[in-house]
């Protein structure tokens, strides 16, 4: 009988012909902690991480937060777990061509939006606000993502993801506009804990993934989002497709298809035997405009932001009502039951107030952060017998 790990083995050789240079090798993978069940296992060690952000809490929350357009009620309307999925297609379909490890890309791609807080960019930019004004810093969804996957998950114990996984998680941002981009590749854990450091400080502090996958995952988040985006903003009457830039139709497309299929075709022929991954420059200005003309008419449209305020009073709300909860010991909140009874007890003793605040609220989906709201600050009808 064949043993397992012989045929995990055989893979990681095969890997050494088929993966380009640049490409990053299962065998690299480093975590903080070593499990001999990995080594002596048939899954190689980026197939493991992507399993495991698969089979996670967090990655279950996916399918009910907000991508874009929160508070509407259109079933054709993407979430971010749509959003997820499309990135990790786009990402293993690029890598496959440039002879990347697609596991890495898989496992990046699955991950990268788990810090995300209920009701998008919008919902992170409240939550920071409020993290800031408890004195526990800036709250960022790369950032937190990495910390729910490294010390959230399985009750405070982490996933042990490997290195170049947390650091694509990390690095991912894609909000960035980028035409080319290069690893930097000599990290360590050392170094993925002094770049979150380095980020909360700075916001804006811009930091490189460490594989060639990471950066791939970055690109491609854009190429994911930016024509879905438009579909779903066209199926809401807020643009017409006729109002797209000339420059943006020519060179990429007017419908979400072919804007995919122009950017995934222009970052591949670009980037093939390359160190670095980049668009051609026509296509790269027409991707910053497409870009623009996003953030004018789309992400800061007035239209869809008409509850926001509302939003914001009830992040506020809830961040004051779970903190009072947990300073004065009440068992019978929320934040506990549904949360720390559930974590070990070094996340109880070791995190402050406000950093398990953040977590629970970071953790919700939109339908419970509403549900949660409307239990614990509007009249809930009573039982029409009292025993």
């Amino acid at each position: 009988m064949v043993h397992l790990g012989e045929l995990r083995q055989e893979l990681d050789r095969q890997e050494e012909l088929r993966l380009a240079p640049y490409a990053t090798r299962s065998s690299q993978a480093i975590r903080r902690r070593f499990e001999e069940r990995i080594q002596e296992g048939h899954r190689q060690n980026f197939a493991v991480d992507a399993d495991r952000i698969l089979h996670s809490r967090a990655y279950t929350r996916y399918i009910d937060k907000t991508q874009v357009f929160y508070l509407i009620d259109h079933e054709h309307i993407s979430h971010r777990v749509l959003h997820v999925q499309l990135l990790s297609k786009i990402a293993r379909t690029i890598g496959r061509y440039l002879r990347l490890n697609e596991d890495l890309l898989e496992a990046i791609a699955l991950g990268h939006d788990i810090g995300h807080p209920p009701f998008g960019h919008d919902g992170e930019r409240i939550l920071s606000r409020l993290c800031q004004s408890y004195g526990i810093g800036p709250f960022l969804h790369s950032v937190q993502g990495v910390w729910f996957l490294e010390k959230v998950e399985k009750n405070g114990r982490g996933l042990n993801l490997s290195l170049q996984v947390l650091d694509g998680i990390l690095c991912h941002d894609g909000e960035t506009h980028l035409e080319r981009l290069a690893p930097h590749r000599e990290k360590t854990f050392k170094t993925l804990d002094e770049e979150i450091q380095a980020k909360l400080a700075d916001p804006d502090f811009p930091l490189k993934p460490m594989t060639l996958e990471g950066c791939v995952v970055r690109l491609a988040d854009t190429i994911s989002y930016i024509g879905r985006d438009l579909e779903d903003a066209i199926t809401l009457n807020l643009i017409s497709r006729e109002e797209l830039p000339p420059v943006v139709t020519e060179r990429l497309g007017r419908t979400n298809g072919e804007i995919v299929y122009s950017l995934v075709t222009d970052l591949i022929s670009h980037s093939y035997h390359k160190n670095y991954v980049g668009y051609s420059p026509e296509v790269g200005e027409a991707l910053k405009v497409l870009r623009q003309f996003n953030y004018q008419r789309i992400y800061d449209n007035p239209l869809i932001k008409r509850e926001t305020g509302k939003i914001e009073a009830l992040f506020g709300e809830l961040f004051q009502r779970f903190y009072q909860d947990i300073t004065e010991d009440r068992r019978d909140s929320p934040i506990w039951t549904e949360f720390l009874a559930h974590m070990n007890g070094a996340y109880r003793e070791q995190q402050a107030p406000a950093l398990i605040v953040r977590d629970y609220l970071a953790s919700m989906t939109d339908a419970s952060f509403l549900r949660r709201c409307q239990e614990l600050f509007f009249p809930q009808p009573l039982p029409s017998r009292f025993a």
